[in-house]
């Protein structure tokens, strides 16, 4: 497992989770510890924080999704299950961004690349999402960017 201190703080949570016989809990960071060590597996290397904050970000991208086709088909059981296992991920990701201040950081953005227009949209990308990695959905920093370009 990874000695970032974010999978550390994972597996003393499944020690808790353990002694507490919370299975739903317990499930949900093992599912985790599993998604991390894949990582580890497949690149053949120990993760650092970063590198685990990008698993769990995207873990919990999945889960979004997964929120959001339950809920299209009705599935509402599912739809609850999911809910809580994203409730868990959460504690291990830094807060989202609040709209301000992601146009802040937008702005910013944009008078550093002297950005004209929405051709230069990709260099503006290229600057935001670093600055914003885990902490604000691509899809919410687009949409930021585009309209501080196009309005």
């Amino acid at each position: 497992m990874a000695s970032s201190e974010i999978a550390v703080r994972l597996k003393s949570e499944v020690i808790t989770a353990m002694k507490a016989k919370d299975k739903d809990r317990l499930g949900v960071l093992r599912m985790l510890q599993a998604a991390i060590k894949q990582v580890e597996v497949d690149e053949r290397r120990e993760l650092t924080d970063d590198d685990v904050m990008k698993v769990l970000s995207s873990y919990a991208r999945k889960v979004k999704d997964q929120i959001a086709s339950y809920g299209d088909g009705g599935r509402e059981e599912l739809k609850a299950a999911a809910e809580v296992e994203l409730t868990v991920v959460a504690e291990f990701l830094p807060a989202e961004l609040s709209d301000a201040e992601l146009e802040q950081i937008v702005a910013a953005a944009v008078t550093e690349t002297g950005a004209a227009g929405p051709q230069d949209m990709g260099k503006v990308m290229k600057l935001v999402m670093p600055r914003t990695a885990g902490r604000a959905d691509g899809g919410r920093v687009s949409a930021l960017v585009k309209k501080a370009l196009i309005g």
